[in-house]
C-alpha cells in the first residue's frame, strides 16, 4: 500500500506513520498491531467506509494498542473495495470551515454515481456475513479466558452492534456464547431500530454527535426507547452507556480537525471512551 498523504494524516490527533502490519487473518486482509503474546483482550475495529486506505483508521488501531494491553485487528471488511478517499474529503473534510457550500455540493454531485454503485456492492446481508464469519472464526480460535471487544465507526457501528445480538451467538463448548463480549459504536449510521439493538446480549457504549447531520441526535432517543421497551417486555438488557459530543459533526471520532479545540476534544474523548469501556469489560 502506498504511503498515506500528508493531508490525510492531518485528520487525526495521532501523527506519523502507522506502525502495524497487514496480514491475512481468518480470511481477510487485516491491519494488526499490539500485544501478540499475552494480551488482556482482543479489539476488532470495524472502520468507516474508507477502510484501511484512510490512515486515520490505522492510527486509531495504533492508539488502542499503545498501552500494550490489547491485540488490535482492523480487518478489511470491505474485501478490497472501500469507498475512495476523494469522497472522504467531500463528505468529511478535515476542516469544514474551509469547505464552501459550492465546493461541497459540486463535490457531492461528482461523487454520487460512484457512491451509489459502491452501495449496491455492499448490501447489509452480505456485509454482515463477512463480519460475522470473521468474528466466528476469531471466537473459535481464541482461548475461552480471553475476551473480544469491537469498536465500530459510522458504517461499522451498526455491524459492531449486530455482532452482539442474540441471533448471532454461536455454540462453543456446549453452550451459546456471543461473538464478542463488549461493543463500542461511534456515530453509528444506517441503524435499523429496534432490530439492530433490541436483542443485544453484550454491554455497549455509544458515542453521538450533537451536530451530526449523518446520524441525527434523535437516534440516541430511539435506541434508548427500544431498550426501555425491551425491559418492559421482560427482557434482560445489558448495561448501556450513551455519551454526546459537541459539536460532534459526523466523523468526529475519526476525522475531526485537531487544530480546532472542540473537535480535538471530541477526538481525544471518544478514544478515551472506547478504551475505558473495553478495559472495563475485557
Amino acid at each position: 500500500m502506498s504511503r498515506p498523504c500528508e493531508e490525510c494524516i492531518k485528520g487525526s490527533i495521532h501523527n506519523g506513520q502507522p506502525q502495524g502490519k497487514e496480514e491475512m487473518v481468518h480470511g481477510l486482509n487485516t491491519y494488526v498491531i499490539g500485544n501478540r503474546t499475552n494480551p488482556r483482550g482482543i479489539i476488532v475495529i470495524y472502520s468507516d467506509v474508507f477502510g484501511l486506505p484512510l490512515p486515520n483508521n490505522r492510527l486509531i488501531a495504533d492508539a488502542y494498542a499503545k498501552s500494550g494491553e490489547f491485540l488490535v485487528y482492523l480487518p478489511d471488511f470491505f474485501e478490497g473495495d472501500p469507498l475512495g478517499l476523494k469522497t472522504a474529503d467531500v463528505l468529511i473534510p478535515v476542516n469544514a470551515a474551509k469547505q464552501s457550500t459550492l465546493s461541497k455540493y459540486t463535490g457531492l454531485l461528482a461523487q454520487a454515481p460512484s457512491f451509489v454503485m459502491w452501495m449496491t456492492r455492499h448490501k447489509a446481508d452480505h456485509t454482515e456475513k463477512v463480519c460475522t464469519d470473521f468474528l466466528r472464526k476469531l471466537r473459535l480460535a481464541t482461548p475461552k479466558s480471553q475476551k473480544i471487544g469491537m469498536v465500530g465507526f459510522c458504517w461499522g457501528g451498526r455491524y459492531a452492534f449486530r455482532a452482539g445480538l442474540e441471533r448471532n451467538m454461536i455454540e462453543m463448548g456446549g453452550q451459546k456464547v456471543p461473538l464478542i463480549d463488549a461493543a463500542v459504536g461511534m456515530h453509528p449510521s444506517n441503524l435499523t431500530i429496534p432490530d439492530d439493538v433490541e436483542t443485544l446480549v453484550v454491554p455497549v457504549s455509544y458515542g453521538w454527535g450533537l451536530e451530526d447531520v449523518g446520524v441525527k441526535i434523535e437516534t440516541k432517543d430511539q435506541v434508548e426507547k427500544a431498550h426501555e421497551n425491551a425491559r418492559k417486555a421482560g427482557r434482560k438488557v445489558p448495561e448501556m452507556e450513551h455519551r454526546v459530543y459537541k459539536p460532534g459533526r459526523h466523523g468526529f471520532a475519526v476525522r475531526g480537525n485537531p487544530d480546532d479545540p472542540q473537535e480535538r476534544k471530541c477526538l481525544e474523548d471518544s478514544e478515551r471512551q472506547a478504551l475505558d469501556w473495553l478495559r472495563r469489560w475485557l
